[in-house]
């Protein structure tokens, strides 16, 4: 039997706490220590030919789900292949019919709330309502003690280097931290905490024990 390191097993058991916080909220939970059987958890998850869609994640990207998906048998539908707005309203509104909606969240706390964070609201929009199911993969840095601690986290931490990434102009990007300004380049439009899935098991989590994503 393979033996844990020290960091390993306390991710282990902070996982344990939150999946059995997440059964009451109505939300499957799983862990997984690695991304390898992250990705394996999250296909069993979504059946073949399903319709499957996804919200920017670098969680998604860096732990080999967004390959695997787009190599394998499913229905893609693909926001970013709308070339304009009549166009990206038409897929959003496929997307609110499809199967499984892929993400990660922001933060989520060892009670099981989940918090994220989105400029327009669709990522957060089909977490709410729409999708069949929501499978998130999350890794233990987004890991936060309560709803305070996780929507600073948010602000903080996720945020910014986000900005950085999709190019923004805000003056987190320079700062490092929440200016809470109102920029045209702002992505912080809507806060939501999920505390509660309103269809048991809809949205399903699989946290990874590793270091991920923002």
């Amino acid at each position: 039997m393979e033996k844990l390191l020290p960091k390993q097993k306390y991710y282990e058991n902070v996982a344990n706490t939150i999946i059995k916080n997440l059964s009451k909220r109505q939300i499957e939970g799983y862990y997984c220590k690695d991304k390898e059987s992250a990705v394996k958890k999250a296909l069993e998850l979504i059946p073949k030919e399903a319709s499957v869609s996804w919200g920017g994640s670098m969680t998604l990207t860096e732990t080999g789900l967004m390959d695997a998906i787009k190599n394998g048998d499913y229905k893609l539908i693909d926001r970013d292949a709308a070339t304009n707005l009549e166009e990206q309203r038409k897929v959003y509104g496929e997307i609110c019919m499809s199967d499984v909606f892929l993400m990660s969240t922001n933060a989520i706390t060892l009670d099981g709330e989940l918090i994220n964070i989105d400029g327009r609201g669709n990522r957060v929009a089909f977490l709410c309502y729409g999708p069949q199911n929501v499978v998130i993969l999350a890794g233990m840095n987004k890991i936060v003690t309560d709803v305070e601690s996780g929507l600073k986290r948010v602000r903080d931490i996720a945020s910014p280097p986000n900005t950085v990434r999709l190019n923004k102009k805000t003056p987190c990007a320079i700062t490092g931290k929440c200016e809470d300004c109102y920029s045209p380049d702002c992505i912080c439009g809507q806060f939501v905490v999920t505390r509660r899935s309103g269809v048991p098991n809809r949205i399903k989590i699989i946290l990874i024990g590793e270091e991920l994503g923002y």
